[in-house]
This record gives structure tokens, C-alpha cells and sequence, in this order.
């Protein structure tokens, strides 16, 4: 837990010399400025009010999150989600896994990954303009607890960054843990909040995106850690989650006419395959060998070969999560189509790590239904996409008009054939 909250304090704190200050830095000097305290002289007068300010903001932060984290623990006392291997709290930790690893990578590299498609639970316009116009009429008071007041209603205010803070005090489930993970956010987006009430040019515009990036690698480990820590139960899921992204990644081009919603996020798709399939390798070394690499070679012969098709399709999707990026697939040209036709053996060998490694320990098939059914399902997914990525299929349907073709990637590098002079 302490770990944890370091890591959200961390996370407050790198991320605000980029967020806060550029989001929150204008409306803090909006509040100082008609409280009157730009004013003033006296810096304790200030000091005072900007710490009441962000006490109060802090203080609505932390009811939200116990807020949150309550609902999560209605739902263990129900029953729900008691045990680290209930379905529920097993679905709970891959969503907000992966929700945090998808805004990390969003702060990381902005233009890496679209934004995602729901809204934030208060971001309704209606009630964004409500909360605005109440904070006006709070800050029009002049009462010494002005300040504290002003900042309960503005720690509600629809924030992305404050998202993936909420996001993790939901996965706490617990009232008081999910209240403490919001008030180690806050607290580390404190020193930058009261600074700025001081100042907001003290940082270089480009030493501000560092720390705000520096942030994002901070949500991506959060993201990272909540996946892999749920128990032994977690692996399969990581798993099967890694190749249904492979799969939505590879199907997203030949349906987009009749579901353009995959193509959109297709990037997205893939680099998040990569980034479960890594966590489902983490946390089968972790909790299934504990971290003893030498288990490998007391496997039967099939989960061998199974552990090593794994690794095969690690080490073929990282160039292509490493490429997913607009630039490089400009610089890159066609040999960037060609680089990420790699998915599709990724895909194989993907495909034959689950098939492999869900055998019976004494025979190389599948055993019990279960097993069977999970084989069938597996093989029929894959055969499906390779049907649905073939022209030749789409025409023997009947349907080639519907067919999402690949679009030719524009050339950035200057035709090397010399031009004769005039």
C-alpha cells in the first residue's frame, strides 16, 4: 500500500509541471487576483490562502476516492468480488490496468494514441458549466474559509489527469484506501498549485513536458503493477485480453467500412497487446515460476514449446509497438506495412502459446471439455481473421465492396532521381 501511495504522490507531482500548470496555473491566478491577494504585500496572506485553496481542493479529491473506493467494498461485503480470484474483481483489474497503461502512454507520447471515446463520469457540459458558475459565487465571498470553500467545488471539476488517480482509488475497493489514494495524488500536485499562486513562469515550457512525461511513465508502472498483482488467475486473463487487441488490431482495416470504430483506435489495439502480452509474461515468471527462470526446464515437452512460442511473440510484436507511431511510419514507408506484417505470425505463435500451455500436463491435446472448447474457440478466432484480412474472401461472399483495402502510405523522402535542368 505504501508503495502504491509514493507512487501516486509521484505521479501528482511529475505531472503537474505540465497538467496543473498549464490546465489549473491560469484559473489558481484567476482566484488569487480576485481574492485580492495579488494585491497584498504580505506573502503569509498569500501563502494562507493558496493552502486553504489546495486544502480544499485535497480534501474534495480524498472524498471522492472514498467515495469510489466505497462502492468497490459494497461490492466485497456483497459477495461480488470477494477473493483475489472472483471474476469481477479479476475484470475490475484488467480495466483499470489498462485504462492507466492507455493514459500513461497517452502522456508519454501524446500523439501515440487516440483519446478515448467515454466521457469522464462528471465531464457532462451541463454540469461543468454548473460547477463553474458556483465557484464564481463562492469566490466572490470574503470570509477567511472562502478559499477552502472554492477549492471543494474545484477539486470537482472534470479533469483526464485526475482520472487515472480516480481509477486507481476504484481499484482499492476499499473506502479508506481509495480516500488516501486521492490525498497522495493531491498532495503531490501540491507544491506546484501553491508555486504557481507565486509564480507560473518559473519552468521552461520544455522542461514542463519532461516532468509531464516523466509522470506518464509513472501511470504506466501504476497501470503495469495493478495488472500483475491479482493472483496467479490473473495470467490467463492478461493472456487471452493480449490476443483479443492482437485480433481487433489485425480485423480493424478490412471491416472499417462496416465498423470504423477498431480502425480508429488500431494503433492503440496493438500497442496494448504488446503491453498485456508483457504483463502476462511478467506475472507468469512472478507468481506461477516465483521468479525461478530455471522452472522452464522441468515443463513437459508442450509447455515448453509453449513458453517459447510466447517469447516468439513478444519479441515480434515489440519493433512493431516500438514503430506505432505517425512519424516513424511515414519515415519508414512501405517498409512500415511490411514491419507490422509481422502481427500475423505474432498472431500463430500467439495462438499457439495458448493452445500449448492450456494442454493437459500428460499429452500434448486438450483432455477435459473445457480444454477442448478453449482449443476450438482459439482456432476458430484465428481462422477468422485470416478470413476476414482476405480480398479473395470478402469476393467469394459477394461482398468485396465492403472490403476495407489497405491505403497506400505517402512517401515523406525526396524522389533521389535527378531532375534535368532548364
Amino acid at each position: 500500500m505504501m508503495v502504491d501511495l509514493l507512487l501516486m504522490t509521484s505521479l501528482g507531482f511529475l505531472g503537474s509541471f505540465g497538467h496543473c500548470l498549464g490546465m489549473c496555473g491560469p484559473l489558481t491566478v484567476a482566484f488569487s487576483l480576485g481574492a485580492g491577494v495579488g494585491e497584498h504585500p504580505n506573502r503569509w496572506a498569500a501563502l494562507r490562502f493558496h493552502l486553504l485553496l489546495n486544502g480544499g481542493r485535497m480534501a474534495s479529491y480524498a472524498l471522492v476516492g472514498g467515495l469510489i473506493g466505497g462502492l468497490g467494498s459494497v461490492l466485497v461485503a456483497g459477495g461480488h468480488m470477494a477473493g483475489v480470484g472472483s471474476d469481477l474483481r479479476r475484470a475490475m483489474a484488467l480495466l483499470t490496468g489498462g485504462l492507466l497503461v492507455w493514459f500513461g502512454l497517452m502522456q508519454v507520447s501524446p500523439g501515440l494514441l487516440p483519446r478515448l471515446p467515454f466521457v469522464h463520469p462528471l465531464q457532462g457540459q451541463a454540469l461543468h458549466q454548473r460547477l463553474m458558475q458556483a465557484m464564481g459565487k463562492v469566490a466572490d465571498g470574503r470570509h477567511w474559509w472562502t478559499p477552502a470553500a472554492l477549492g471543494l467545488v474545484w477539486g470537482l471539476v472534470p479533469c483526464g489527469f485526475l482520472y487515472a488517480a480516480q481509477l486507481k482509488a476504484a481499484e482499492t475497493t476499499q473506502a479508506t484506501a481509495g480516500a488516501l489514494t486521492m490525498l497522495a495524488f493531491g498532495l503531490g500536485t501540491l507544491p506546484m498549485m501553491v508555486g504557481i499562486g507565486f509564480s507560473a513562469s518559473w519552468l521552461s515550457q520544455d522542461r514542463r513536458s519532461q516532468l509531464f512525461r516523466l509522470g506518464g511513465w509513472i501511470t504506466l508502472i501504476i497501470g503495469l503493477i495493478t495488472l500483475t498483482r491479482t493472483g496467479d488467475a490473473m495470467t490467463d486473463y492478461g493472456g487471452y485480453a493480449s490476443l483479443a487487441l492482437l485480433m481487433l488490431a489485425l480485423v480493424a482495416r478490412p471491416l472499417s467500412r462496416v465498423w470504423p470504430g477498431p480502425m480508429r483506435y488500431r494503433r492503440g489495439l496493438g500497442v496494448g497487446a504488446f503491453v498485456l502480452g508483457l504483463a502476462h509474461a511478467v506475472q507468469m515468471v512472478h507468481h506461477s515460476w516465483q521468479g525461478n527462470l530455471n522452472a522452464i526446464w522441468f515443463m513437459l515437452p508442450a509447455h515448453q514449446w509453449g513458453v517459447l512460442a510466447g517469447v516468439m511473440t513478444l519479441t515480434l510484436l515489440f519493433p512493431l509497438a516500438l514503430t506505432s507511431r505517425n512519424d516513424l511510419q511515414r519515415w519508414l514507408g512501405s517498409a512500415w506495412r511490411t514491419l507490422h506484417l509481422l502481427s500475423l505470425p505474432a498472431l500463430g505463435l500467439g495462438l499457439t502459446h495458448g493452445l500449448l500451455m492450456g494442454a493437459s500436463p500428460s499429452r500434448w491435446l486438450p483432455t477435459s471439455p473445457g480444454q477442448w472448447w478453449r482449443a476450438g474457440c482459439l482456432l476458430a478466432l484465428g481462422l477468422g481473421v485470416v478470413l476476414v484480412r482476405s480480398r479473395r474472401f470478402w469476393t467469394w461472399l459477394a461482398l468485396e465492396k465492403y472490403y476495407g483495402a489497405p491505403k497506400p502510405i505517402p512517401p515523406t523522402h525526396a524522389d533521389p532521381t535527378p531532375k534535368p535542368h532548364r
